[in-house]
């Protein structure tokens, strides 16, 4: 089962403790890092670029349930003005 990521819009609910803010997440993900090296050898990620990610579970870390969370609405997000 895979689910979406939240927006600013949504956010993630796990529908059978209803916990809001607790969550481990499976995900994979293809990146290009671009890493400089000092002239020691020791290295640092200084840009990323995602080329694709997917969310492969979720569970909940009140319940430990697996694969049981849906993306609800947020608070106020729909009375969020529109940006122009």
């Amino acid at each position: 089962m895979t689910i979406a990521a939240p927006t600013d819009e949504t956010r993630w609910r796990c529908t059978l403790c209803g916990n809001l803010t607790r969550f481990d997440v499976t995900r994979s993900s293809r990146v290009i890092d671009f890493l400089h090296f000092d002239l020691s050898g020791e290295s640092k990620v200084e840009e990323t670029e995602v080329l694709s990610e997917a969310i492969e579970s979720v569970r909940c870390r009140w319940c430990n349930a697996v694969d049981q969370v849906e993306l609800v609405a947020r608070p106020g997000a729909e009375d969020a003005p529109a940006e122009a």
